[in-house]
């Protein structure tokens, strides 16, 4: 699941940003660490709504297709992102393997391609918007 491996290192940087320290404070004080530390919670509480939401629909039979998509291209895309900012945050250290980040990171870039492509799942959802197949 993609948001264990967000919740991973969006936990990691939230723990380095609070003992990391420079200036003679932690990094988790300054306003672009705080700034970026909570565009990680925003978006990674996104996607586990989102999953949750459609495994509600799941378990209803209610699920359609473009759904699974939605889901998938948004949780995929936003872990990466989560990855990709905690490592900013982790500086050198967030490509150590002292850390979680680029594991996760670059286990993240497999799931893009074998959950369905972003080109593909923007297919799927743009057949569902318009009614037009473009695989065609």
């Amino acid at each position: 699941m993609t948001g264990g491996r967000a919740r991973s290192c969006f936990e990691a940087a939230v723990a380095y940003a609070r003992t990391r320290e420079q200036l003679g404070r932690p990094i988790g004080g300054f306003q672009l660490t705080q700034a970026k530390l909570a565009d990680m919670a925003v978006e990674l509480h996104k996607g586990i709504s989102l999953a949750h939401h459609l495994g509600r629909r799941m378990d209803a039979g209610r699920l359609r297709p473009e759904q699974v998509s939605f889901g998938k291209l948004n949780n995929v895309r936003e872990a990466i992102d989560i990855c990709r900012t905690a490592r900013t945050i982790l500086g050198a250290n967030g490509i150590s393997l002292e850390y979680p980040v680029m594991r996760h990171a670059t286990n993240l870039e497999s799931v893009l391609t074998y959950e369905g492509t972003v080109e593909m799942h923007q297919l799927v959802l743009g057949k569902a918007l318009t009614g037009l197949d473009a695989f065609r």
